[in-house]
């Protein structure tokens, strides 16, 4: 019987110096190394990250992501050999695009059961391998993929990884692991390194300093943000500089996650506010796409942008446009840029620019409830009627994981979601991940109300019963909205677009646009939970009451929402 410790307990090891809190698998059949090291991990009673089953790969990635967005901590990823990698891959992507730190591992085979006295299984040689390998397949989805070397290298490969992933700019970052690395005998070090934090490098002095001076003399400065609020302090030294100046903020059509309370006076909404032309200087905070299209600055203005990588090496095309760049860690050059401008003299032109923008910021809300008001005097379902019926209802310290399309710009200005962390977007990479991101959040924050407001397209692409069953049996339930417009709208929106005249659209069809009609609600009852379908307004608020003491019992609700599809505001 073999009793040394082998290349599992390297891996898990390595896992536990990274200090990462989860290993989250779908399960392939070469990883028993591992699995024997957790045994092991349970049995001596040490302590390290826990073992988290699912059945699928993209659930699994987004339990990651969901789970380090809340948290800021990174996570491992415990894939099969290159199908699961190319299963999970989607997930990947937008670990990559949201520059998300994680560890994915997958392993693969170097025998293919001609080495004497061990037997991979046959489906190595005849179905799972892959031409160079499995890091081909991640190589332009990570920010760094590579083989295992060997045994003797196998940790501190994998720990390196792990640095590697949170360094900016943070990402994911693959290893495939050969099941013979991983049965070999391994020896622990002597003295394990205490791995440190990533540092967070800033910019030079005199280039804050001189930001600093072109903010305070500037007449009308604006901010653009769009990503600055996925951790509480760049949502905290947003506001803390707009307070200082009296700056508008505006966030991007492609914000990730809130960055500015929406009540805030000096708040102006989402997209690309006409103010902008007019502003002498712009700052743009973590934004990688601050105006569409990319040429489309403000033409008078001074760009500052402030970013740790503000060349996203994951774009095709990218026109920041900026004059000054303030490259380095954006919460911390943020964080220095307010405490030169808070020991400045304040002039009394920011108490006028206080006023203006405040009257502005009354202004759009009393248009967005003037809409709102519209939206539930109609009997049917309109988008905003939704939005503002979930605001009316559902708790202050909700959060909200987005996966829609049409109905993104809607949910974005009438939805009431308070404080930093309280909204993200599911749909950065592509669809079919949000109820693996919003149970990553819950996984994150259990004692928090977690609702995911989703496309019926969006719906379809998830792995639902892979969502319901691991909701069920990890005890994390959600609370799903589904934004149900009976069809791809975004599809046929840019179908006829392109053919204004076309056939389609003078007979009002599109081929692109049909989504079998299903009640999603039904779902929910196969799993033991709540689920209703609801086209009615005066039915609504009943039944999200109903949904939202369901999640407050234990169980996930699924509220499937047929909305008006007559309503132009979509």
């Amino acid at each position: 019987m073999k009793n040394y410790i082998d290349g599992g307990e390297a891996i898990l090891e390595a896992f536990r110096q990274l200090d990462i809190d989860y290993v989250i698998a779908s399960p392939g059949s070469e990883w028993g190394s591992v699995w024997e090291a957790f045994a092991r991990q349970e049995r001596e009673k040490t302590e390290g990250p826990r073992y988290l089953n699912c059945a699928h790969e993209t659930l699994a990635v987004d339990l990651a992501i969901g789970y380090s967005v809340m948290t800021g901590r990174m996570q491992a990823v415990m894939l099969h050999t290159g199908v699961g990698l190319l299963q999970g891959s989607i997930g990947i992507d937008t670990a990559y695009r949201q520059s998300v730190p994680m560890v994915v591992v997958s392993g693969e085979s170097l025998s293919y059961s001609e080495h004497d006295g061990f037997d991979p299984g046959p489906q190595w040689h005849g179905v799972l391998s892959v031409v160079g390998g499995p890091t081909v397949l991640a190589s332009g989805i990570t920010k760094w993929s590579q083989s295992v070397s060997s045994q003797h290298t196998l940790y501190e490969q994998l720990i390196r990884a792990g640095e590697m992933a949170q360094r900016s700019p943070a990402g994911p970052v693959y290893m495939s692991v050969p099941i013979e690395t991983m049965l070999h005998d391994w020896t622990p070090p002597q003295a394990p390194r205490a791995v440190p934090p990533a540092p967070k490098p800033v910019p030079p002095a005199e280039d804050i300093e001189a930001v600093a001076d072109m903010l305070l003399n500037a007449k009308n400065p604006a901010i653009v943000a769009e990503s600055i609020g996925r951790d509480p302090a760049g949502y905290s030294a947003t506001v803390e500089l707009s307070e200082m100046l009296a700056i508008p903020v505006s966030e991007c059509r492609w914000l990730d996650f809130t960055n500015f309370p929406k009540e805030h006076p000096m708040y102006q909404g989402m997209g690309e506010p006409d103010y902008l032309k007019d502003c002498d200087v712009v700052l743009t905070l973590r934004a990688r796409a601050p105006w569409t299209p990319p040429s489309a600055k403000p033409a008078n203005a001074k760009i500052v942008n402030i970013d740790e990588t503000p060349f996203r090496p994951h774009m095709v095309h990218q026109s920041l446009q900026a004059d000054i760049f303030l490259e380095g860690d954006a919460i911390a050059t943020l964080q220095s840029l307010n405490s030169i401008i808070c020991d400045r003299v304040v002039d009394a032109e920011v108490s006028q620019r206080w006023e203006k923008w405040s009257e502005a910021h009354n202004d759009m809300v009393a248009r967005n409830k003037a809409i709102e008001a519209d939206g539930l005097a109609k009997e049917t379902i309109t988008p905003i009627g939704l939005c503002a019926t979930l605001s009316a209802l559902l708790p202050d310290d909700a959060v909200f994981v987005d996966e829609t399309i049409t109905h993104r710009p809607i949910i974005i200005r009438h939805l009431d979601y308070r404080g930093p962390r309280s909204f993200y977007t599911a749909a950065t990479g592509g669809l079919g991940q949000g109820l693996g991101l919003a149970l990553g959040t819950k996984l994150a924050r259990p004692d928090c109300f977690v609702v995911s407001v989703i496309g019926d397209g969006s719906f379809m692409y998830n792995p639902v019963v892979q969502s319901l069953t691991l909701s069920k049996h990890e005890e994390l339930p959600i609370f799903v909205v589904i934004f149900n417009n009976m069809g791809y709208s975004a599809m046929r929106k840019e179908h006829h677009s392109y053919y204004p005249n076309g056939l389609a659209a003078n007979n009002s069809t599109s081929v692109g646009h049909t989504i079998t009609d299903m009640d999603y609600a039904e779902l929910a009852r196969a799993f033991g939970f709540y689920g209703r379908k609801v086209d009615r307004l005066i039915e609504l608020e009943n039944a999200i009451q109903e949904g939202q003491r369901a999640v407050c019992n234990g169980q996930t609700a699924i509220l499937n929402v047929v909305l008006d599809e007559g309503d132009n505001s979509i």
